[in-house]
């Protein structure tokens, strides 16, 4: 388990307000990212109007040249339409966004008490693919385009009929699992594209990356979704995904599946402070248990121009546009981009339709927070100290009530490690 990154960052856009209970405002000492899920791939999808940039970072582990990825897409794609990221932009949008753990400290009972209320943070020319296969008409295969763009060599597929795409994509050394056919059937029924990559071996190794980064597409379409059947065929059982979804004006929504908040704006023990991963981990499993495993669960929503408590700081202009974004209103004191952080887990089961979404205006904020509130441990000589005491055990018993209920752990074993 990864140690906490304690203190990492301190909110010190706090000001003094008397007769006003404490908002956001404290120790921001840790997040749940990512790196918590073994098998986890992360999407970045920047949509305005009819326009998507979409960018791919998935969670491969092998020899670079079995890698395959086969993505339908509304569209015959050009090389001027591909891109290859740079993996810190996810890795920034998961860390701006990502759940996070903040601390409180009570004030000494024996002195006066301050209150606080949160303010807000401011703040190529490219040689083509070698050895395609060229048209078979008896598989009913079409190379629309094929060329090479960083590591990846790409083609760009139309097919008629799935058994026919299998056999050519197999022909042609793209190491996928047998039987992916019937999870391409519907595909080629819509009349989609397949954009479709291998690993250039030699280009990869001059790029002297020892990982695979992330592939980015642009294009135009009205229809907003995100194939994801195709990743059912080759996994071991659950799939974590982590969306990143950008828009101008507020939260982009799933029309075809339940979303719910993700559990948030709890107390919960000191101890949770050196197990956050677990805890974390624990309670998503527990809450998409509870939802049948059949929901999406939303982890944060925010106007992308401030954070409160900030886990890292809001993307910059020139982030947002390696991000996707293309909107972008320049040298203002605020960012017209709103983020969205979906996590789902899904099957093949659970999850039988791609996801489609829909941009909308609702700009409610919101974030998977989670709070420890540490009491005064110094001297106190005053008649408030017993009463004091008292609310800080019933309070505990509280949080320990509300960490077993959250996580399913036993209530026992979690009062035996409160401490006061």
């Amino acid at each position: 388990m990864r140690f906490l990154r304690v203190l990492l960052l301190i909110m010190v856009a706090c000001l003094l307000l008397p007769g006003k209970a404490i908002a956001f405002c404290g120790f921001y000492v840790a997040t749940a990212d990512a790196q918590l899920y073994n098998q986890a791939s992360q999407v970045a999808i920047a949509r305005d109007g009819n326009r998507t940039i979409l960018t791919m970072a998935n969670d491969y582990q092998g020899a670079p040249k079995d890698f395959a990825l086969v993505v339908p897409v509304p569209v015959i794609l050009q090389e001027e339409q591909v891109n290859v990221a740079d993996s810190k932009i996810i890795a920034r949008l998961d860390g701006f966004s990502a759940p996070r753990l903040v601390e409180y400290f009570d004030p000494n009972p024996c002195e006066p008490p301050v209150y606080f209320r949160s303010a807000p943070f401011l703040n190529s020319g490219v040689p083509e693919a070698a050895g395609i296969i060229a048209n078979d008409a008896s598989l009913g295969v079409t190379v629309e385009a094929e060329f090479t763009v960083g590591e990846y060599d790409i083609v760009i597929l139309s097919a008629e009929e799935s058994d026919g795409l299998e056999t050519w994509l197999s022909q042609n050394d793209y190491k996928i699992p047998k039987g992916v056919s019937r999870l391409l059937k519907p595909y080629i029924r819509q009349e989609m594209k397949f954009f479709v990559a291998k690993v250039n071996l030699a280009e990869f190794a001059n790029t002297g990356f020892k990982a695979l980064r992330p592939l980015q597409i642009a294009y135009e379409s009205p229809k907003f979704m995100l194939p994801i059947r195709l990743g059912t065929v080759n996994s071991q059982g659950e799939q974590d995904l982590i969306l990143y979804l950008l828009s101008p004006k507020g939260q982009i929504e799933l029309t075809n599946y339940r979303t719910v908040q993700v559990p948030s704006n709890v107390e919960i023990p000191e101890f949770v402070q050196e197990e956050f991963d677990d805890f974390y981990r624990t309670m998503f499993t527990t809450a998409y248990r509870r939802e049948n495993k059949e929901a999406a669960f939303l982890e944060y929503a925010w106007d992308m121009s401030w954070c409160d408590p900030c886990a890292d700081n809001p993307l910059t202009e020139e982030e947002l546009k390696q991000a996707g974004v293309f909107w972008l209103i320049e040298n203002t004191s605020r960012t017209n981009v709103f983020l969205t952080r979906l996590h789902l887990r899904y099957t093949g089961a659970k999850f039988a339709e791609d996801l489609r979404f829909q941009t909308t205006s609702n700009s409610q904020l919101f974030q998977g927070r989670y709070i420890i509130r540490h009491p005064f441990t110094g001297e106190t000589n005053c008649r408030e100290a017993e009463a004091y005491e008292r609310t800080v055990r019933q309070r505990q018993e509280q949080e320990a009530q509300t960490l077993a209920n959250l996580t399913g752990w036993d209530i026992n074993e979690i009062r035996n490690k409160v401490n006061f």
